[in-house]
């Protein structure tokens, strides 16, 4: 009953396996790692294969690294939804009912989740042994790198199963556990490239430590997964899947949300014990009042105290000790939004086709404006009073930081930077959300359209720099960078003496890419891109594209 005769592993397994969706993702995977492996092939006519030649190992490295973030991007997607869409499809209940025991369950969905992935990591097998020819990297070191990839993606995939278990949205689910995984997957890269001149120390680790380390989070995870489904918390009449929030409050541990205090008020108004104003908007008095918090607070909750914990020590170093740093900490501010943003506007318009009252929607006198910039606001304020939470520590930094006194203008620019990613990630979650049928759709199609704009500048760049340094095509790959609000917030200018400040990985002085035309050049470039989709998805409420069907 759990791998032979495992009902669940066998449906989910033919369910997944045999989507278009599954074909296309595995044709994109191999097209994209042969296209870095083909443009950064080593040009010279002759290789001396006697030395240690640090091209190939930087193409490997590379190869690896990409594989790596790709892989654990991908498996919250995979896992994150196993059983919050039984929770979706109303099956929950009838699942547990089974005489399939707890453990079976999760085994089932974990292996089925990520089975797929692992299809994708094994046919990259063959790309990679075109690179061992070249030298540089033993066939030990691509074994250990495999071990290290599987062994991370599957305590990526059962921290996305144990956060599955926790909420009754894919989308809680989903948030939450990037931003459990992310910061994991940071310091295996950072870990890495620290070691990559320790191959015999890396080795030893990725064999023992991080085996050792994975099993123990597995297990534990596995442990606290069953137990809740065997005395589920959750299950009951379909009245629970309205919350007291009052209720719930008393029973938190941990941060709790007010909604008669501040700062809390600013993204969850009390509850209306009166009609609305002459004038108002009922679209957004809904959304903000009921479709935020009709699943309770757990992951507002568990968003804040993560996000504050993770920055504690990054506000620390980036903007007190080492104020050169401070693009850093936007960079992570920057993250936040990337991960946190789609969540409150990807469902906006897919929820109201799920309900089937879109069209009912359409019928009342509410403009189509005002139903857009209903369900926009509301996704934004959210979002980008969450965002600014992490901002306090900056602007605090310009009172006690002496040299934030004369970078005043630097510091407005990053926030400007900071409010114009918020807006930009809430209208293309916004007009995903009118763009297709089902919410899990509107969202990963989000968080790949950010990620590409977002990331893709940044990969392009370091491709370029790293594999030719000299071409003529590489200054341009570089001002395209300022599609990027990571790019931008790097180059605005910022004047700290130190000593070691922009040095590459030698110790080398290296000249800093610091130009305001850059920051205006991405203000102008995101405020053209969300006009053009803030008109598009008018004309499409217009002509009520995908109403009826």
């Amino acid at each position: 009953m759990y791998l032979v005769e495992n009902p669940v592993m066998q449906w989910e397994l033919l369910v997944n396996l045999r989507r278009k969706r599954a074909f296309l993702l595995l044709l994109a995977y191999q097209v994209l790692l042969a296209a870095v492996v083909y443009f950064a092939w080593p040009q010279d006519q002759r290789l001396d294969l006697t030395s240690n030649p640090e091209q190939a190992r930087k193409l490997v490295d590379l190869f690896f690294l990409g594989q790596y973030v790709l892989a654990s991007m991908m498996a919250p997607s995979f896992a994150a939804g196993a059983i919050t869409g039984e929770k979706e499809r109303q099956t929950y209940e009838m699942l547990l009912a089974s005489p399939l025991r707890p453990s079976a369950i999760v085994l089932g969905k974990l292996i089925a989740s990520l089975t797929h992935l692992a299809v994708l990591i094994f046919v990259s097998l063959p790309i990679v042994m075109l690179c061992l020819p070249l030298g540089g990297v033993s066939p030990y070191e691509v074994m250990a790198a495999y071990l290290g990839l599987i062994v991370s993606v599957i305590t990526f995939g059962m921290i996305s199963v144990a956060c599955s278990s926790y909420f009754k949205r894919t989308s809680a689910s989903l948030v939450v556990s990037y931003l459990l995984i992310l910061p994991l997957a940071l310091a295996g890269v950072l870990l890495w490239n620290w070691l990559s001149n320790f191959g015999q120390l890396r080795l030893v680790l990725t064999l023992t430590v991080l085996p050792g380390i994975a099993i123990a989070v597995c297990v534990i995870l596995f442990a606290n997964t069953c137990a809740r489904l065997l005395h589920p918390p959750d299950v009951g009449s379909e009245g629970q899947d309205v919350v007291d929030l009052e209720q719930e409050s008393k029973q938190a541990v941990g941060l709790v949300i007010q909604r008669d205090q501040f700062p809390d008020w600013l993204f969850a108004p009390a509850k209306s014990d009166d009609l609305m104003e002459d004038g108002a908007n009922p679209v957004y008095d809904k959304e903000m009042r009921s479709e935020i918090f009709s699943q309770g607070t757990l992951m507002l909750r568990l968003v804040i105290q993560v996000s504050m914990g993770l920055c504690l020590p990054l506000m620390a170093v980036c903007l007190y000790i080492m104020p050169q740093l401070a693009a850093w900490y936007i960079g992570y501010v920057i993250m936040f939004n990337m991960l946190v943003g789609p969540v409150f506007s990807s469902g906006s318009v897919t929820s109201e086709r799920e309900r089937e009252t879109l069209d009912l929607l359409l019928t009342t006198i509410i403009t189509p404006w005002q139903i857009l910039w209903g369900k926009l606001f509301a996704g934004f304020r959210v979002s980008c009073v969450l965002t600014l939470f992490l901002l306090w520590p900056l602007l605090l930094a310009c009172v006690m930081v002496k040299d934030y006194w004369s970078n005043l203008p630097a510091v407005g620019a990053y926030l400007v930077i900071v409010l114009m990613t918020c807006l930009t990630t809430a209208i293309t979650a916004l007009f995903c959300s009118v763009f297709f049928r089902k919410s899990s759709q509107a969202m990963m199609t989000t968080y790949l359209i950010i990620i590409l704009l977002f990331c893709g500048p940044l990969a392009a760049t370091f491709f370029a720099d790293t594999f030719f340094p000299a071409h003529g095509a590489t200054p341009v790959v570089r001002q395209i960078g300022m599609i990027s609000p990571f790019a931008t917030a790097f180059s605005v200018p910022l004047n700290i003496d130190t000593d070691d400040r922009d040095l590459d990985r030698l110790g080398r002085p290296r000249a800093p890419r610091r130009d305001w035309s850059i920051f205006g050049g991405y203000v102008l470039l995101a405020t053209a891109q969300n006009g053009i989709l803030l008109a598009t998805m008018g004309w499409l409420f217009n002509t009520r594209w995908r109403v009826a069907d």
